[in-house]
């Protein structure tokens, strides 16, 4: 049973629009569901994570990604009598603003959209739900609850700081095209879900990046022998299992560390909802600060696994190669665009009907952030008549 802390479906803030009663399922649910048979959610599926489309089928995508995310973000929920279908909601729409060719297109989309207010992938999520989808007869937008639109906004924690921006967005030019039932009050911290939202995400690519980095053989199990956290865990699995396959061994490292990182979270959790004892979802909001979190050693023991990932993987010729013609794809496209306008659909008569440089490449950079990365190459080969070279 959810606790009072919990965010309440029946009492949400509500919908920007009022939908037809459903007999069958939660406010939180029908969220779940309105994602899950959104567009911009099946394009996940052929988007980045870390190793680009065409190095094989076997790594992650956004969507591998986002369903891992969604599964750990509802065991967390469930075991702090959470709302998990908030949860749920808020983990499956989190990744629905990044762009083709991963954060390499973010960090291009964010230089090219500086001068017209940034460029950032949870406001840019925020702009799919309520936007950019268009799939209802009665409006645009997938017309979620209040609280859902909220977690998208802030489930890494308050957006509104001193220079009111979010990786270079500026969020009051950017709230104003996103209405919703109510404000969404950037300056406070989400709900528990959406809190637990996050922590997934950490729990889920930390985990899975090693699995992909290993696969791709960029590191072996013994590469993570001295770290904190994940070297005792190595060291557990070659004692149990010296002989097995490499794939196996790096396997059970990446269960346990996952299953480490979730009961850590629950256990430290709970005690900082007990000691914090909010009344209600709104009393989360009020407290100032993260109720979701690490113990302060596993934090620190997380911050060295990204030094090393960063350092390893991330930054490895074999990712970074690729990378920088994925963000050539994307500049081109960009500037393509701005001086022809030459989109297809609806894209092409919003370009044409904008009335400023602001508001022409707003539109062309809500088409590319929507890209898969197929569809990007395909644009690439029709406006410049070449394929990139990946490898």
């Amino acid at each position: 049973m959810p606790a009072p802390y919990a965010a309440d479906p029946a009492h949400t803030r509500g919908r920007l629009y009022k939908p037809s009663a459903s007999p069958t399922r939660s406010e939180f649910q029908r969220d779940r569901d309105r994602i899950i048979h959104s567009t911009a959610f099946r394009r996940l599926q052929h988007k980045t994570q870390v190793f680009l489309h065409h190095e094989g089928h076997h790594y992650r995508t956004r969507l591998t990604h986002t369903l891992e995310v969604s599964q750990i973000a509802r065991s967390i929920a469930r075991a702090l009598h959470l709302n998990e279908d908030l949860a749920e909601a808020v983990a499956l729409a989190h990744d629905l603003g990044h762009t083709p060719f991963g954060h390499a297109g973010e960090r291009v989309m964010a230089t090219k959209m500086a001068p017209w207010g940034g460029f950032d992938h949870n406001i840019q999520a925020l702009r799919v739900v309520t936007l950019i989808e268009n799939r209802y007869a009665e409006h645009d937008g997938l017309n979620l609850t209040w609280e859902t639109l909220e977690g998208i906004l802030k489930h890494n924690g308050p957006v509104v700081g001193d220079g009111l921006s979010l990786h270079g967005q500026d969020i009051a030019i950017a709230l104003r095209e996103i209405v919703a039932s109510a404000d969404l009050e950037p300056g406070t911290y989400a709900s528990l879900e959406a809190q637990a939202a996050a922590i997934a995400d950490d729990i889920a690519y930390n985990a899975h990046d090693i699995d992909d980095a290993a696969r791709a053989g960029l590191i072996s199990i013994g590469d993570l022998s001295a770290l904190p956290l994940v070297g005792p865990i190595a060291g557990e699995v070659l004692d149990m299992w010296p002989e097995a396959e490499r794939g196996r061994q790096i396997h059970e490292v990446q269960r346990r560390l996952i299953t480490r990182l979730i009961e850590n979270v629950i256990a430290e959790s709970a005690e900082a909802i007990i000691a914090a004892a909010p009344a209600n979802a709104d009393a989360v909001r009020a407290m100032g600060r993260f109720l979701i979190g690490f113990s302060p050693d596993v934090v620190d023991a997380e911050v060295e696994l990204k030094q090393f990932l960063f350092a390893k993987v991330y930054r490895h010729p074999l990712v970074m190669t690729p990378v920088k013609v994925g963000e050539g794809v994307v500049s081109r496209l960009f500037d393509r665009y701005m001086e022809e306008g030459d989109m297809p659909g609806r894209w092409g008569m919003a370009f044409g009907a904008a009335r400023s440089d602001a508001a022409r490449a707003r539109v062309v950079c809500d088409f590319i952030a929507g890209m898969t990365d197929p569809f990007a190459l395909d644009e690439y080969a029709r406006l410049f008549d070449e394929r990139p070279d990946f490898r």
